[in-house]
């Protein structure tokens, strides 16, 4: 998918309609941009919270455990 914006003079930009949908963007996302040696520029929403990752470590047929319950080892 490929598609155009334009720099406005205060450096700011809108991120098309169509990438905000495929990307599952929301107001208030934050973002990460990642310049690489080559000159491509990486961009990586962060648009999920610590909580939504509850459980996915979790080893098969173990129970998840809550947040309040992990060890600060």
């Amino acid at each position: 998918m490929s598609t155009e914006s334009t720099l406005t003079t205060k450096g700011q930009t809108t991120i098309p309609k169509d990438i905000r949908e495929s990307l599952g963007m929301k107001p208030g996302d934050r973002m990460t941009f990642t310049l690489m040696p080559d000159g491509t520029v990486l961009l990586r929403i962060k648009n999920k919270s610590v909580m939504s990752l509850a459980g996915s470590l979790r080893k098969k047929g173990q129970k998840p455990l809550p947040v309040e319950q992990l060890s600060r080892g």
